[in-house]
C-alpha cells in the first residue's frame, strides 16, 4: 500500500463512512469550500488505478465503495509513523506522546491496562 494524498485520504474517510456512494454523495459530505465535481471525480479514478476503490457501474454512472478497510489503513500509517519518525520503537512512540500530550494518570493507567490484556493469552 502506498501513502495517501491529503485529498485522496479526505475521499477514503468519506467512503468509509458511507460504505458506498457515488461522486455526488460524496461531494456532500465533504467540509467547505468543497472541491469541484470534476475534482472528486478524478480523485476517485486515481484511488481506483490504485485499487483501493471498486465500484459497481449503472451505465455511466459508478457508485464507488472500498476495497480496503479504514482499519489495514490506520495500521499502514501508524507503521510508516513508527518506521519513519521513531526507528520503529513502540517506546519512543509512547515517550514522544507522553511528553507531548501531558498524558493523565488515568489514561496511563489504561494504556497499562490494554498492554497487561494484550499479554494474557
Amino acid at each position: 500500500m502506498r501513502e495517501l494524498t491529503k485529498a485522496e485520504e479526505e475521499i477514503m474517510w468519506v467512503l468509509w463512512h458511507l460504505k458506498k456512494g457515488f461522486v455526488k454523495d460524496i461531494l456532500a459530505e465533504l467540509p467547505e469550500p468543497k472541491p469541484a465535481y470534476n475534482t472528486v471525480s478524478t480523485i476517485v479514478r486515481i484511488l481506483e488505478k490504485k485499487e483501493l476503490v471498486g465500484y459497481t457501474a449503472y451505465g455511466k454512472t459508478h457508485e464507488y465503495f472500498p476495497l480496503i478497510l479504514e482499519e489495514e489503513y490506520r495500521r499502514f500509517q501508524t507503521e510508516q509513523l513508527m518506521e519513519n519518525y521513531f526507528d520503529n520503537s513502540l517506546k519512543k512512540l509512547v515517550s514522544f506522546f507522553v511528553q507531548q500530550k501531558n498524558v493523565s494518570l488515568s489514561e496511563a493507567d489504561d494504556i497499562i491496562k490494554l498492554l497487561n490484556q494484550q499479554k494474557k493469552p
